[in-house]
């Protein structure tokens, strides 16, 4: 079938959002559909490509709004396509709000990933809560199927209630044969976090870890923080670790490729993901590929995957915006003689649940269904 993603942005911009459309649109390309990308163009690229077998259209766009890139030529783009079913993502609006109006005009089945709510701080809140009041509704109520990625979003959203029936839960996935463990050696007592490094991610927890590496330096006191990622917020990240006198213990990488990330999980002897909102935490795909990686991870338990890395013993999870006992958590991996088997435990973990290939054949059936 014809299917049209509408992300408001694609790769080769790397973020959670952007990574499950290529891997999801990669592996529906291989199952025999025909998958279109519509996006904006940023950062700059071809504006018409085929990618791994997906068709990509980038559209120039004015400015960013709340994370959001507003493409004049959307709704026209749209238009001329012909397609099957309509899938697009929230928490980025303008794409997922014309794909809704599109969907209507051209009496489309729509289906909607929700990755995440829509918040913001001052006047952001009210505009996110004017938008989730109007345009929201509008686009859930159209939707024909809505997708979450784990069950427990349905208590943590604030605008899901009234729309159980419809919701599908699809957990992220993680491509196995890219993300897997190298040949090389991991670094001793050494930590990575990956984020995006701008206010829209502030719920990462970045700022819990670095108060957690203070703590831990008195134990360890060669541990090492790399955080990988740039953003608005990096110079400012950059002066709390200098003030904190954690210079020597936490490096800033920057923008990591992905043709590095690989290297960096497989370095690392943690990956921590230490997440504090519930309603911006959709899932936490970071945890997976690390895991896939065979590095054990120290997260919350409002990400996804939260339970099934306690039970597999992949890691250890800890209440949100506790720095002390994110700090005991990597002391206690950090001493742990059987970190090899947490991280072996976390492969196979991903590789039993978490592939592309049968997220994919899931959502797959939930298109057959509605068509």
């Amino acid at each position: 079938m014809k299917i049209v993603q509408t992300p408001v942005r694609f790769y080769p911009f790397t973020g959670g959002v952007e990574n499950y459309v290529y891997y999801m649109s990669k592996e529906l390309v291989k199952l025999g559909h025909d998958i279109m990308v519509i996006c904006a163009n940023e950062p700059p690229s071809k504006k018409e490509e085929i990618l791994d077998g997906i068709k990509i259209k980038r559209l120039s766009y004015l400015t960013k709004i709340a994370n959001t890139n507003i493409t004049p030529g959307f709704p026209l783009a749209m238009a001329k396509e012909d397609y099957e079913i309509i899938h697009t993502h929230i928490p980025t609006p303008w794409s997922a709000d014309w794909s809704n109006i599109l969907s209507k005009f051209k009496k489309k089945p729509l289906v909607v990933t929700y990755h995440n709510d829509i918040i913001g701080t001052g006047i952001a809140n009210h505009i996110a809560n004017f938008y989730n009041s109007t345009a929201l509704k509008s686009l859930l109520s159209n939707a024909d199927k809505i997708i979450i990625t784990q069950p427990n979003y349905i208590k943590y959203s604030l605008y899901l209630d009234n729309y159980e029936d419809k919701i599908e839960v699809i957990p992220n996935g993680v491509d196995v044969e890219k993300f897997k463990p190298i040949n090389i050696k991991r670094e001793k007592n050494s930590l990575f976090f990956l984020s995006l490094l701008d206010e829209f991610h502030l719920y990462k927890g970045l700022d819990y870890l670095l108060k957690a590496i203070k703590i831990v330096k008195n134990s360890i006191p060669n541990v090492k923080l790399i955080v990988g990622g740039k953003g608005l917020l990096l110079e400012k990240y950059r002066i709390v670790v200098d003030a904190a006198g954690l210079s020597d213990n936490i490096e800033f990488h920057g923008f990591i490729s992905n043709e590095k990330i690989v290297e960096y999980y497989n370095r690392s002897s943690i990956f921590v993901l230490p997440s504090i909102s519930s309603k911006q935490e959709g899932f936490g795909i970071v945890v997976l590929e690390a895991m896939a990686c065979e590095t054990p991870v120290i997260s919350t338990d409002i990400v996804g995957v939260a339970y099934d890395v306690k039970k597999s013993n992949s890691g250890i999870i800890v209440p949100p915006k506790d720095a002390e006992k994110l700090a005991e958590a990597i002391i206690k991996i950090l001493n742990d003689e059987n970190l090899e088997k947490m991280g072996i435990n976390g492969r196979k973990l991903v590789t039993d649940k978490y592939t592309w290939s049968s997220i994919a054949l899931t959502t797959e059936k939930l298109y057959n269904k509605i068509i």
